[in-house]
């Protein structure tokens, strides 16, 4: 059913990015994959990737902070195959920000990949979304909801994405759905102890991690066969967000 489609994924090369295209991949899309700085990650992955099916990924780079660099950036994508059915929000910026410790510069690279970028970069990609009846994901978070304490820019920023993620549905829709995936523990940031991991972990009700492959599952489903969905947030956290 993917077979010829073309997706283009931000922040592709790492972590839940490349599990993704990874997936998508195996289902017959052909990928265009969107990288910042990891270049020879973005490189390793489109040669794994042809590798399997020859000319089927290409790579794209920018900063998506810079907004006059989206609308080229969609051309780019579109031009490799002629069509773009899908459009992955998932390059993001994490990391914590206290209360009396947070900057305005903090705050515009948050809220500018978080919710910015993904804003713009899909204005950018609606006509051509439209074209094919595609549609749009957004990366949030549980914390868009429940906030995370320390980093209160982010969740604001993630919160933000969800509320686009319903108004987008809305403006796209009926030729474009937008839907959102929202993972749990999925994932480790960097410099987590033991002790707050196991903490986590307590608080899910089963009782373990969640592996990329389920975000790339879910993502799955929500482009392939949620044909009726939009405006739309899976929540994917073993049951986290409903354990008080």
């Amino acid at each position: 059913m993917l077979n010829n489609k073309v997706g283009l994924i931000t922040g592709a090369a790492h972590r839940i990015g490349a599990t993704t295209a990874r997936r998508l991949h195996a289902e017959g899309m052909n990928l265009v994959l969107h990288y910042r700085n990891s270049r020879d990650a973005a490189q390793k992955l489109q040669a794994e990737l042809n590798k399997a099916r020859a000319d089927s990924v290409v790579l794209v780079q920018t900063d998506l902070h810079k907004l006059d660099n989206l609308p080229a950036l969609i051309k780019e994508a579109t031009t490799a195959w002629g069509r773009l059915d899908l459009l992955i929000n998932n390059a993001s910026s994490f990391y914590p920000t206290p209360i009396g410790e947070a900057t305005e510069a903090q705050w515009e690279d948050l809220f500018g990949s978080n919710l910015k970028a993904p804003f713009f970069l899909s204005q950018a990609a609606a006509p051509e979304l439209k074209k094919q009846h595609g549609c749009i994901i957004n990366m949030v978070d549980i914390h868009a909801e429940r906030p995370l304490k320390a980093y209160p820019i982010y969740s604001m920023a993630k919160a933000g994405l969800v509320m686009m993620t319903k108004a987008l549905a809305a403006e796209l829709g009926p030729e474009v759905r937008v839907n959102a995936v929202a993972p749990g523990a999925i994932l480790w940031p960097e410099n987590i102890d033991e002790v707050t991991k196991q903490r986590i972990v307590s608080r899910t009700l089963l009782k373990r991690k969640g592996d990329p492959d389920d975000i790339a599952k879910a993502i799955l489903y929500l482009v392939r066969d949620a044909l009726y969905m939009s405006g739309q947030v899976l929540t994917v956290d073993g049951g986290r967000s409903i354990n008080s």
